[in-house]
């Protein structure tokens, strides 16, 4: 079966994409060589004689009109397929093709390598899109799991652990992930993930995202490890100008487009914070191995007992574990009165991970730390999850 179908009379990129395949991609290449494109899936199939292919790629040589018509009507009626334009096309375009039903867009001067890197991620989102149909929690409906990870102190290693949370899911269900930065003035996704993004937070509020999510997505950063980003504005003046309203309805968009929507946020309780917990399905809680902050969550946690806004699911993370401060697992739970669900070690590795902006779950690294950021992550998979027999909290050792 061909899993790979190439819509072009231009021999030059077919050339160029069978190479790209044929160095490490599983599958072939299908090529119809025609400038017109066929009215729909069914004639396309008739020429193909097999069952659907993963990535259809219109190449170079169609006009950008019978791109759009032909990517419209395989939205409609194949929306899991993954189309993939071939052009140079010019900005002003991109919101049209997105909103066609194009997934990807990729010059024709693209060499083999770049070619193939885009074909992975194609063949990633086909195959998220059919496993989270097929396996998304009923208990969730049509929405995906918002997590935010939150701490009443700074310097515990939040965002580290939000970029780790993200990364971990993004192996579970690659291109299904999405992490958002709401420590608005002075958020560190993006260099916990070593992005450069070109939009935030700022652009994924404004009027035209918020009543369209083909445009929010396009405001949405790729990283390399197969999740999405939304980071913080790079000037801390913008977020005096996002609100709370606005921030529930970025929530509400996302977790209707994903799987898992992470979401790292400033600490303390702002009211940006509070918005977003109020949209969250899970809420991790942070706290360092030390007297204030421990008495900080303590009293964060009390408060919201009394607003009444707290999510069921909750998942207390120990950061930066020493058995060498005086302190043990009791006396943290003593204090903040709620079990501990992970305890992570201190770890050089982690540090080293957060200063290059490579999470440590990223790479394959053999580290305690390790272990216990992928149990936490366990904790928000499907599988694990629908084993009732397992207690949500249970006891750590450290």
């Amino acid at each position: 079966m061909s899993r790979f179908i190439l819509l072009s009379p231009n021999g030059e990129f077919d050339q160029k994409l069978r190479a790209a395949v044929a160095n490490g991609l599983r599958g072939s290449v299908q090529t119809i060589a025609s400038d017109i494109l066929p009215a729909g899936p069914a004639e396309l199939f008739a020429l193909l004689n097999q069952e659907q292919p993963e990535v259809i790629i219109i190449g170079p040589d169609v006009p950008y009109e019978e791109a759009l018509r032909f990517a419209k009507v395989f939205d409609v009626q194949l929306p899991g397929l993954s189309l993939v334009l071939v052009s140079e096309v010019d900005p002003s375009f991109l919101l049209h093709a997105m909103r066609a039903g194009i997934r990807d867009i990729i010059s024709p001067q693209a060499d083999a390598a770049e070619i193939r890197v885009l074909l992975e991620r194609a063949c990633q989102s086909f195959a998220t899109r059919h496993r989270s149909s097929e396996t998304a929690p009923a208990e969730n409906g049509a929405k995906g799991l918002v997590i935010g990870v939150f701490s009443p102190k700074g310097g515990v290693g939040k965002t580290t652990l939000a970029t780790n949370i993200a990364i971990g899911l993004g192996q579970i269900a690659p291109m299904s992930v999405v992490i958002v930065d709401l420590d608005l003035q002075f958020g560190d996704v993006a260099s916990g993930l070593y992005l450069n993004p070109e939009h935030t937070v700022t652009d994924a509020v404004t009027p035209a995202a918020a009543q369209d999510s083909l445009v929010l997505k396009a405001f949405l950063t790729v990283h390399p490890a197969g999740i999405y980003a939304l980071c913080a504005p790079p000037n801390p003046v913008d977020a005096d100008h996002i609100t709370p309203d606005q921030i529930t309805r970025l929530i509400e968009q996302l977790a209707q487009e994903f799987q898992y929507v992470v979401i790292d946020t400033a600490p303390g309780m702002p009211e940006i914070g509070l918005a977003a917990m109020e949209q969250c399905t899970d809420v991790v809680w942070v706290s360092g191995m030390d007297v204030p902050s421990l008495r900080g969550l303590r009293s964060g946690l009390e408060v919201l007992r009394q607003l009444d806004i707290m999510p069921e699911s909750r998942h207390v993370v120990l950061n930066m574990a020493d058995s060498k401060t005086g302190l043990n697992v009791q006396d943290v739970e003593s204090t903040i009165g709620a079990p501990v669900d992970v305890s992570v070690p201190r770890s050089r590795a982690v540090a080293l991970s957060t200063n290059r902006g490579v999470p440590v779950l990223q790479e394959s690294k053999k580290d305690p730390a390790v272990k216990s950021l992928r149990q936490l992550v366990e904790r928000f998979n499907p599988a694990w999850r629908a084993q009732t027999q397992r207690k949500l909290h249970r006891r750590v050792v450290i």
